[in-house]
């Protein structure tokens, strides 16, 4: 099957990139490819017609949207922007998928509920984005579900992983630079490599998951002070920092952002046990990371 990824330089869409053996074409704003021997095409996606002309031309049985607008501060500001990229340019996707009969997969975010709940939020839970960038992404889920394309919604949370610009990369730049950091404690959810984000995508894929929105994270929950800790504790038993530091948690209050974040992020993934689909717990697939990309001879700091 010919597989379309749009978006092969974030996080998810380079692990795509890497895990699609076969049948893959990716885009890139440039054009050009993010692995030797992967063809790339080059693709605006706040172009929407560029985007529906390239679906058309290429008849992709799959196409996977891993692009988005992420800056969730920057969105207060810019959220035309955020708006073009995460909810009218998905619709393109998903009716030129329609058009075509592609299958299409869409990534969503944890953004879309409020955080207030305790409980982990389920598919068909109520949202209500406290923000722009959780209101583009909520309003890019009702208009692909409205497209009348195949197509699964898979929310995701807290994604990390030793390349782009995450969490992991920049505890391990401040580890390597500071004896004591200061980490917000009470906010609550579950990091999630992009490795495995890709992997349960195309678990999904293979098994003819039905339509509609699945949650693909890691089990378990760990605030961003207790994810930090088991960051260095992978990176100084692993040699990559000679010494952990010092980590004091404090209260989101203490560190403020243009963005509020929801404060609780655990989503809940029994559709993908219903699957049969076993999904690792959170500190494992840290260490898994660990192993996978700095054991293949990723830098972790660069």
């Amino acid at each position: 099957m010919k597989t379309l990824v749009i978006g092969a330089t974030g996080q998810v869409g380079h692990e795509l990139a890497r895990q699609i053996p076969s049948g893959l074409i990716a885009t890139t704003r440039s054009g050009e490819s993010p692995f030797a021997g992967v063809s790339c095409l080059a693709l605006d996606v706040t172009d929407l017609d560029a985007i529906s002309a390239l679906i058309a031309r290429v008849e992709p049985g799959l196409v996977v949207n891993a692009s988005a607008y992420t800056a969730v501060d920057r969105a207060e500001s810019e959220a035309e922007l955020a708006f073009r990229v995460n909810a009218q340019a998905p619709e393109s996707m998903a009716r030129a998928c329609a058009d075509v009969g592609a299958r299409f997969v869409h990534y969503s975010t944890d953004y879309v509920f409020d955080g207030d709940g305790r409980e982990p939020y389920r598919p068909d839970d109520p949202t209500a984005p406290i923000g722009v960038y959780g209101r583009s992404k909520r309003e890019g889920e009702e208009r692909v579900l409205a497209s009348g394309a195949d197509a699964m919604i898979l929310r995701t949370a807290w994604v990390y992983g030793l390349r782009g610009q995450n969490f992991l990369r920049t505890m391990l730049r401040l580890g390597g630079e500071r004896d004591e950091l200061r980490v917000v404690d009470d906010q609550i959810g579950s990091p999630t490599p992009a490795w495995l984000v890709a992997a349960l995508t195309r678990e999904l894929v293979a098994r003819g998951a039905p339509a509609g929105i699945q949650h693909v994270i890691a089990r378990g929950a760990v605030s961003w002070c207790g994810f930090a800790r088991a960051i260095f504790d992978e990176a100084t038993a692993r040699g990559l920092l000679a010494r952990a530091p010092r980590v004091e948690a404090i209260p989101s209050s203490e560190y403020p952002t243009p963005a509020k974040r929801p404060s609780y992020s655990v989503l809940d993934t029994s559709g993908l046990a219903a699957l049969g689909i076993d999904v690792p717990a959170w500190r494992d697939a840290l260490a898994e990371t660990f192993m996978r990309d700095v054991g293949a001879g990723a830098s972790a700091l660069g």
